[in-house]
């Protein structure tokens, strides 16, 4: 039986790409899906397409970079559902650059977003999770986390920040899983605000190979449907044909 009919699930970055997908994948298992995101009239339109399908959606914009912002969106999520079983931190940004460009006003946006944004969300849920001693939160964070590439390196790092906050996390607190998901090269709008004109056409080179989204919320699925004993602690998903 699916461990996914019925469960709360919010997720960030939902408005396009991996969390849009795995919204719809969710919601068509009978998931109850919360998605939050800044650009509302996407996730509009997001939770009419599933509910036209049957499915269960609600929206609110978010912006993970405001830690009041990520707990207004799960206490909305608990007003509309009780409680959030499966938080799915996905937002995140990849403006890459080389480090001697010293784009630091990206760098910040990045810290704040992939890595800042993801412990805003563990500490909007974790407190009731270990309340009821039940839960999972989901990071999604990337093949970046595994390897690093030239213009990669705070890209990289923050992703690297994701996997060892999520580790961490999972050996704290057994009673709630912890899974990252690290996608490799992927057909989404990540990466839309690189401002080098170089490295924008390196990403389309690697994105001649690349997974669809759907790829992504099949794994994220994958996880979500196990039994509350077993907690798929990471996913490596990339492109069969791709090192990346």
């Amino acid at each position: 039986m699916s461990n996914i009919k019925g469960k709360t699930i919010v997720i960030t970055g939902a408005s396009s790409g991996i969390g849009e997908a795995t919204a719809i994948l969710l919601a068509s298992r009978g998931a109850k899906v919360v998605v939050g995101a800044r650009r509302t009239e996407r996730l509009e339109k997001l939770a009419a397409e599933i509910a036209a399908s049957g499915g269960t959606a609600r929206f609110r914009a978010v912006d993970v970079t405001s830690r009041q912002d990520v707990q207004a969106l799960v206490d909305f999520a608990k007003a509309e559902f009780g409680q959030v079983d499966v938080l799915i931190n996905n937002a995140g940004v990849m403006p890459l650059s080389m480090m001697a460009d010293l784009k630091t006003d990206e760098w910040d946006r990045m810290i704040d977003v992939n890595i800042r944004g993801v412990l805003h969300g563990i500490a909007a849920v974790l407190p009731d999770m270990r309340a009821r001693r039940n839960g999972q939160i989901i990071n999604v964070a990337s093949i970046g986390a595994h390897v690093v590439v030239p213009t990669g390196a705070v890209y990289c790092a923050t992703k690297y920040a994701v996997w060892a906050i999520s580790e961490g996390l999972r050996q704290e607190n057994p009673d709630v899983r912890v899974t990252i998901i690290s996608p490799g090269v992927v057909a989404t709008e990540l990466g839309h605000d690189i401002t080098d004109e170089a490295t924008k056409g390196a990403l389309t080179e690697w994105r001649k190979t690349s997974l669809t989204p759907d790829a992504i919320a099949r794994a994220v699925a994958y996880a979500v449907e196990q039994p509350d004993d077993v907690d798929v602690n990471e996913v490596i998903v990339r492109p069969t044909a791709s090192a990346f």
